[in-house]
């Protein structure tokens, strides 16, 4: 089963112009992307810095000048390719076309290069989401995702053994493999047990010090195990919006998972709904900006007295659109209320056991796969 994915064909068309760098998680579906790519141009050349024949060949930059388009795959281990591909930009031009793709932030591998900028379009590919996937039945794929998570390999099996079997060395790859090109650390353990923390605490504030006493370390640490986590797509970060709300103070950021299906905690429906929720909402922030050229944000929200609403969405820093996630309760949370009265804009309250749209208020009830389907 092949599923095209939202960025093909923008990413078709931005290789017309400049060199594209696709990153995105391990295993998100990079390489089938590129493949695709390949055969929709009359000769194209595919190279992976993994493969130890081609590491040479890669370094020399001995792929031929004539082909339509050049694949680089994983070349961010190299430590020049910065360095590589400006200088070949500059004297040749963007022609061959060439995809870069690489499983971390691909800005944060500078070592031995000079800045790439304005010569490359930035482009990430995500795990699936309900609105990808366009299912003909939102309800059962919306359960198929939370059980499995987006990852294409999980996600198509449909089998929870095979699920768990692809997790397991999912996380190991990332943290002995990954790890090791984006840094020089050799203990992991520390960096294993957050992410077991973080996982059981999917939509709480990440408070570095009290993960800190936690993992035995210190809170700098923690922040840039983090930071080092975030880089590497395992997750992504919700920060608080704070701008001309009265009483709102600044907050530490929530973490997300881009696999869902890795996601526990007490109750796990409702955590892997919020994860869910967040990164379809994430993803769609993220394909606005680098597609679209769009200033859109993702944050959350609470006051000092307690008021909180999950998600808001901004348009160049403005509120837009106030988002609050329920896994059964069709009662209007109060701090969903209290926001949209004070930066009156819309706002909406998912419930995953909802079958028909309702409005309170002027506030809408809408069935979480009805709202994850056309997110907007």
């Amino acid at each position: 089963m092949e599923i095209k994915r939202l960025v093909e064909d923008r990413i078709r068309r931005d290789l017309d112009k400049k060199y594209v760098f696709l990153s995105g998680p391990r295993q998100v579906g990079k390489s089938t992307v590129a493949k695709h790519l390949a055969r929709r141009f009359k000769s194209s050349q595919v190279f992976n810095w993994d493969d130890l024949r081609q590491q040479r060949m890669i370094a020399r930059a001995e792929w031929g000048r004539e082909a339509d388009l050049v694949v680089l795959d994983e070349v961010h281990k190299y430590r020049k390719w910065r360095q590589l591909l400006k200088g070949i930009y500059d004297t040749e031009g963007a022609r061959p076309r060439i995809l870069v793709t690489g499983s971390a932030r691909l800005d944060v591998f500078r070592h031995g290069g000079d800045s790439m900028a304005g010569r490359y379009f930035p482009m990430t590919l995500m795990p699936f989401t309900l609105r990808e996937l366009a299912p003909k039945n939102p309800g059962e794929t919306l359960r198929q995702l939370l059980r499995f998570g987006g990852f294409p390999e999980p996600f198509l099996s449909q089998s929870d053994r095979a699920a768990a079997r692809w997790r397991l060395s999912y996380f190991e790859r990332v943290l002995r493999e990954d790890v090791r090109d984006l840094s020089r650390m050799t203990d992991i353990s520390g960096l294993n047990l957050l992410i077991e923390s973080l996982r059981e605490t999917v939509g709480s504030t990440v408070n570095y010090s009290n993960l800190a006493a936690d993992l035995h370390t210190n809170a700098m640490q923690v922040k840039r195990w983090v930071e080092m986590l975030e880089s590497l797509y395992v997750i992504f970060l919700v920060r608080p919006w704070h701008q001309n709300v009265r009483n709102a103070i600044r907050k530490q950021p929530k973490a997300y998972f881009y696999d869902t299906g890795s996601v526990e905690g007490k109750d796990p429906e409702a955590a892997r709904l919020e994860n869910l929720t967040a990164l379809s909402l994430w993803t769609r922030v993220q394909y606005s900006r680098t597609m679209e050229g769009e200033d859109d944000g993702l944050h959350y929200l609470r006051d000092k007295q307690g008021h909180e609403v999950d998600f808001l969405l901004t348009d160049r820093r403005k509120p837009k659109l106030l988002i609050e996630v329920k896994s059964t309760r069709t009662k209007i949370g109060r701090g969903l209320n209290y926001f949209r009265e004070r930066l009156s804009v819309p706002a909406v309250q998912t419930v995953l056991n909802l079958t028909q749209p309702q409005s309170v208020r002027g506030i809408r009830i809408l069935p979480a796969a009805t709202f994850l389907a056309q997110i907007p």
